[in-house]
Formats: structure tokens, C-alpha cells, sequence
């Protein structure tokens, strides 16, 4: 049985756990700080610690999980990462350099059940969620890339947009979440924290109660059921007309900002009466909702999709802007190195598996 990470423990958990193993809280208090501000690799390296603590500490966690197994560096500063699981799943992370700051997009499951038929995450179906730990441990792995390196360089926003689905792995998600946000730890403000989801309406409602500040979005992709069922397996579970009851009730509650994510597919739901329907869908909303117009990554296990034309993504988003709909066309990143969501686990499973031939 593997050791947990230490990283999956929020602080009251680290808190509780010393206390039920005979320990003072305030050593929970320095373990947390060597965890997270002054972000040591080994528990041996908590040096106010007396030995028996720390043998105490090896005997019972992990701190990192996670094995780096490549890293591709593009142009334009984007770093893509691939981790190998304990389990020997692999799973990627990236780093995106903004004009605002530093952006890490975690992965929250090793493969993906949601079937979106453009998506290189889904090619392989989820084998397991990952833990709070292995979240939290992309975070710092990449934080530690610029440690290692003498870079006064700092981890300041984070997408949950990797791999998976975070809302099907809800409480995981959450504690990561919490983790990342402590004051006293990695201090990420929630504000700069995004999830995304493919429309689980059920989890988009309980999202809206648990009190954290943190912004969401919805991979939405389509305008109406038809061309939504057609390229996203969710909107059978959750259609359009439910996924927008939930977004209404989230509003209402929160009163926060959502981000439609919309990705620009050749001749599938780019046409103008696309965009339309998309402004008439989102015309109740318009003071809080925000579509990002995404240029479509090729994946050559689904090449029956291709990027929009240029002119026709700016057909689209004159007409949303002119709807009065807010919108922007996302800024591509890493456009040099393996760019799509799961490309890079992909390709490496694909030369393993050339390997054992």
C-alpha cells in the first residue's frame, strides 16, 4: 500500500493528525511552513525537527508522489510536464507565462470518462481520481523547477483544466483547492484560481455553496443540444436546458462571474447562426458571463476536426461582441511543443508501447 502524501492534508487534517499521534500542534505549525514556504524535498530536511518526529513523519507519508519524466520547454516560456504516478500512470501539467503572472493548469484525473469526441484527454478512459496530494504535488513540483533553479519566480494562478473532470472528483478537488488558497501556505489567492467543467449541473449547484471564492468556468462548445450531444457525451446526462438552470442557481448565489469556454471547430459550431444562438443563450447573462473563444489544437486520433478559419473566428466573435456578450479569443500557448490537453501522455504511452514490441 503506497504512503499518503503529505501535500493531500489541509492544514486543520495536518493539524488533527499530529494531535491523535501524541504530537504538540505547533509542530504541525513548522511542518506546514517547511512544506510550503520554505518548500523542502525530504522530511529530513526539517531541521528543527528531532528525529524520532521525522521517522515518525517517513514512516506515515510521502512528500512528493510524483516522478518527472519529461519536460518540454516552448518559445514563448510555456513548460508542459509529464509525472509519473506511483502507480506508473502518467499524467501532465503545465506551466503558461501571462502578462499577469505565472498560470499552472493541474490534472485531476489519470484519463477521462466524459467523451468529448475532440479531446486527446479522453483517448484514454479514467483508471482512477487522482488525491488531493497528487494535485497539490503539481503545484509544487513546478514551483520547485524555479527554486532549483535560483528563479525568484512564484506559482500565482491556477487552472483546474487539466486531464479529467475536477467535479467528478469533487472532494479531492476541494481539498486541493484549500490547500493552495491557505494564507499560511502557498497563499494562491482564490481569485486566481479557475475550475473548469464539461456541465456536471448537480456539482455546479453544490460548488456554489461551499463558500470559496474561486472563479469557474464550463467547457460549453456549443450553442444548442444538437451540436453539444454530438461533440460532448455529457450533454446527454446534463443538456443544455439543465446546465443553464444550474448556472442561473450559481449565479444568483454567488453573484461571481462564469467563463464560457468555447472551442472554434472547422465547419462544426463556428457558423454565424452558431453565434447567434450562443448570444441568445447567454442573453440574461450577459453582466456575468465571459466566452473565451478557444483555436482548436489538431489531435491526429480525431482528425475529423480542424481548426476554424481566422475570419471565421472573427466573424463569430463580432457578432457575440455586437449581441453584447463578452468574449475574447484566447491567446495560444506552447503552439511549438505537444499543445492539446493529454498529447504528451499520449505520444509517451504510444513509444512504451513501441518499446515492448
Amino acid at each position: 500500500m503506497e504512503k499518503q502524501s503529505i501535500y493531500g492534508l489541509t492544514s486543520e487534517e495536518l493539524v488533527a493528525w499530529f494531535l491523535e499521534n501524541g504530537e504538540k500542534k505547533f509542530r504541525a505549525t513548522q511542518v506546514w511552513e517547511w512544506l510550503y514556504e520554505k518548500r523542502v524535498a525530504a522530511f529530513s530536511d526539517m531541521t528543527n525537527l528531532s528525529k524520532d518526529l521525522i521517522n515518525k513523519l517517513e514512516e506515515n507519508f510521502v512528500i512528493n508522489p510524483l516522478k518527472q519524466m519529461v519536460v518540454q520547454e516552448a518559445k514563448d516560456g510555456t513548460v508542459k510536464y509529464l509525472f509519473e504516478l506511483p502507480d506508473k500512470n502518467m499524467i501532465e501539467t503545465v506551466l503558461m507565462r501571462q502578462e499577469y503572472g505565472l498560470s499552472v493548469c493541474v490534472t485531476t484525473q489519470v484519463g477521462c470518462n466524459i467523451g468529448c469526441t475532440f479531446c486527446a484527454s479522453g483517448l484514454l478512459k479514467k483508471q482512477r481520481d487522482l488525491t488531493a496530494g497528487e494535485i497539490v504535488a503539481q503545484i509544487m513540483l513546478v514551483q520547485h523547477y524555479f527554486d532549483e533553479r535560483g528563479l525568484d519566480e512564484r506559482v500565482s494562478h491556477v487552472v483546474v483544466m487539466g486531464i479529467g473532470e475536477p467535479f467528478d472528483n469533487y472532494n479531492n478537488v476541494m481539498n486541493f483547492l484549500r490547500i493552495i488558497n491557505d494564507a499560511k501556505g502557498l497563499a494562491i489567492g482564490a481569485r486566481h484560481i479557475t475550475v473548469s467543467t464539461s456541465g456536471l449541473a448537480n456539482k455546479i449547484k453544490e460548488f456554489a455553496e461551499n463558500g470559496l471564492q474561486v472563479n469557474l468556468a464550463i467547457s460549453l462548445h456549443a450553442p444548442n443540444n444538437e451540436v453539444r450531444t454530438s461533440i460532448m457525451r455529457i450533454n446527454r446526462s446534463f443538456p443544455i436546458e439543465k446546465l443553464m438552470e444550474a448556472v442561473d442557481e450559481y449565479i444568483e448565489k454567488t453573484n461571481r462571474r462564469i467563463t464560457f469556454e468555447y472551442i472554434m471547430l472547422n465547419g462544426v459550431n463556428d457558423r454565424p447562426e452558431h453565434a447567434k444562438q450562443l448570444a441568445e443563450l447567454l442573453k440574461n447573462k450577459k453582466k456575468l458571463s465571459y466566452v473565451n473563444l478557444i483555436p482548436y489544437n489538431a489531435v491526429s486520433e480525431h482528425d475529423q476536426y480542424s481548426r476554424s478559419d481566422k475570419a471565421d473566428v472573427l466573424k463569430f466573435y463580432d457578432i457575440l461582441k455586437k449581441n453584447g456578450v463578452n468574449c475574447v479569443i484566447r491567446k495560444e500557448h506552447g503552439t511549438d511543443i505537444d499543445a492539446a490537453c493529454g498529447q504528451l501522455r499520449s505520444k509517451q504511452m504510444k513509444k512504451q508501447k513501441e518499446t515492448v514490441k
